[in-house]
Parts: structure tokens; sequence; C-alpha cells
């Protein structure tokens, strides 16, 4: 290639990029379904459009539900084609919202435990309406191993100069909060957790 030609990279073969750098970091192996589907993530909400509803009121008049709560409750009373669409939209929004913006969330009345806690249910319940089995398997995952995928999001965030400088305060309360294995190695590196979270008389996690 000459020093004139430049090689473009793809939206997909950048967030590629950046998903492995993070599962690399992270030391997570996951099948390859899961990585197009965190790959897939990043590529909607690329459109920041994508993290919003365009309108309050829907086509039918009705107000559309704002809370998580809220939106959760209303999916499971749904039709099962409105609640796939609705868990998967507010399961993924969470997953998204606590990779990139768990900083701001932590000076917020709901914090990114509370987006972690609704986004790994919204998941679960996803996994249990997929009649075909991989899905199902993509969505038990996320599920079950929410935490650990937000630290991979976390690294794409800092990758992308997204993120700001984390407090260490806020840091370590997101350690005590979802047992999250990069902020006890980002607080390690920082010389702040020395002891295991056993001797701080705290709970132990894995994630």
């Amino acid at each position: 290639m000459s020093e004139s030609e430049t090689f473009l990279l793809s939206p997909k073969q950048f967030f590629e990029g950046l998903v492995d750098k993070g599962f690399e970091r992270r030391k997570i192996e996951v099948r390859p379904a899961v990585r197009s589907y965190l790959v897939d993530l990043l590529q909607f909400y690329l459109d920041a459009k994508n993290l919003f509803e365009d309108e309050s009121i829907n086509e039918s008049g009705v107000r559309r539900p704002k809370t998580l709560a809220e939106i959760y409750m209303v999916a499971n009373q749904s039709d099962s084609a409105t609640k796939v669409e609705m868990l998967k939209k507010m399961a993924d929004r969470c997953l998204y919202v606590s990779g990139f913006f768990s900083d701001s969330l932590q000076r917020k009345i709901v914090d990114v435990d509370y987006y972690c806690d609704m986004g790994g249910a919204a998941y679960r319940d996803l996994a249990s309406c997929m009649r075909e089995e991989m899905m199902a398997e993509v969505y038990k995952t996320f599920s079950v191993r929410f935490v650990e995928f937000v630290d991979v999001l976390n690294v794409v965030s800092h990758s992308t100069a997204f993120a700001s400088n984390q407090n260490l305060l806020r840091l370590y309360e997101k350690y005590i909060r979802t047992g999250s294995q990069l902020a006890r190695d980002q607080l390690i590196e920082q010389g702040v957790l020395t002891v295991p979270l056993e001797g701080l008389g705290g709970n132990t996690f894995k994630t």
C-alpha cells in the first residue's frame, strides 16, 4: 500500500476490534454469536438518537412508559411480539448506558447497579421468550454475565475517549455495589485496593 492510500474501517470492523480488545483485556471468552450481538449493539447506538424515544405518545395515543420499572411491567403484560421488542430495547439500553455512562449514573438516584439489575432481568425474560435455541442462549449469557459485559463496554468507552477521568471514590463505590472486576483491577492499579474485599468486611462477588 502506498503512502497516498488510506485504509478505512467500516463501523462494524471498528467495533469488532474494540470488542475483541475488551474481551482480551478482561480475559473473557464468549461464543461468536455473543460477540456479534455486542458489535451490533455498538453499531446501533452509534446514532445517539436510538437511546431515546422520539415521542412520549405512541401511535395508539397511549403514553409510553418512561422508567425502567414501567417498561418492564408493561412489557410483561403485552402480547408476545411487543414483549420481545420492549424487553430487547430495555435490556440493550441498560447494557449500553451501564457501560458508557456509569460515572454519571453514580451521581443520580437511579445508579448503575439498578441498571445492571433491570438489564439482567430483561435479558433473562427475553431468553425465556425465544424459540430459537441460539438466541435464547445469547440472551441468557447476557443475563447471567451482565456485569462482565458492562466491563467490556467500559474498555470500549475508554478506548474511544468517551469516558471522563474516573473519580476513585465513585470507582470504589462501583466495585462495592456491583463487584465489577474491571473496577477492582483499576483500584489495584491506583494502589487503593490492596486486600481482598473480605478483609474490609464486605461481600464477595463473582462475575
